[in-house]
């Protein structure tokens, strides 16, 4: 501001000379041209590269702002990504599925069975909050039917059907009374169970449409789950 007021000051002085002083016409009017020109350039100047030169305090906020948008295309790019949900290599088909006990059902007896076709998995579920997550093979072909169901009446011990030459243990139907059902990893016709049957329990579909549980998972829902229970297979 002081370098502009000293400018001004100068013009003002070489007008004054300019006046005072007795000089051809032309002369005297280039002069003053000049005079009143030169200053008004280098002020220009001045405040243009004062216009455009940052403060240290916007520098530092442009600064924090460009860390802040990459944080946060960080994070976006990061959340974006899709969870992989993996399957253990070696599933025991034998027993329960999680270490943690089966759910209390006098504690919880609002359960539903969601079955989980993507993902191989029967969660025990009350309300949102999972109680326990089960490995499961379904029908292959996407023959397990979709929908709304629930337990059924029908369940037993064990079952054969000619058709398939395969049978199971502990079966728990929902839907179409015997048809579609909760049972165990299959068994052959001398009811001994078949292993590489089994070893798709978690990890893809292999039944007809129903839907393949451990032993002790099947023996659980045979056991413990009671007729009226939703089942949700989506």
């Amino acid at each position: 501001m002081k370098r502009i007021t000293r400018f001004f000051d100068q013009i003002a002085a070489s007008i004054h000379f300019f006046k005072t002083h007795r000089l051809k016409r032309n002369y005297r009017r280039a002069l003053l041209f000049f005079a009143i020109l030169l200053p008004v350039c280098v002020v220009a100047i001045i405040a243009g590269q004062r216009l455009h030169q940052p403060t240290p305090s916007s520098s530092k906020a442009a600064i924090a702002l460009s860390t802040t948008k990459k944080k946060q295309q960080r994070h976006k790019a990061t959340s974006n990504k899709t969870k992989v949900h993996t399957a253990p290599k070696n599933i025991d088909w034998t027993a329960p599925s999680e270490k943690q006990a089966y759910p209390d059902l006098t504690q919880h007896p609002n359960i539903t069975l969601d079955v989980n076709l993507k993902k191989q998995r029967v969660f025990i579920k009350e309300g949102d909050k999972t109680l326990y997550t089960m490995y499961a093979s379904t029908g292959i072909d996407d023959s397990t039917p979709r929908g709304d169901f629930a337990i059924q009446d029908e369940r037993g011990y064990e079952f054969f059907n000619p058709n398939e030459q395969m049978g199971a243990h502990y079966y728990t139907s929902f839907y179409l009374h015997g048809t579609y059902l909760f049972h165990t990893v299959p068994t052959d016709v001398g009811g001994q169970y078949i292993k590489n049957e089994a070893a798709k329990l978690g990890k893809e579909p292999g039944s007809h449409g129903c839907v393949r549980l451990s032993i002790a998972d099947a023996k659980w829902i045979f056991e413990h789950v009671p007729t009226g229970t939703p089942v949700k297979v989506y």
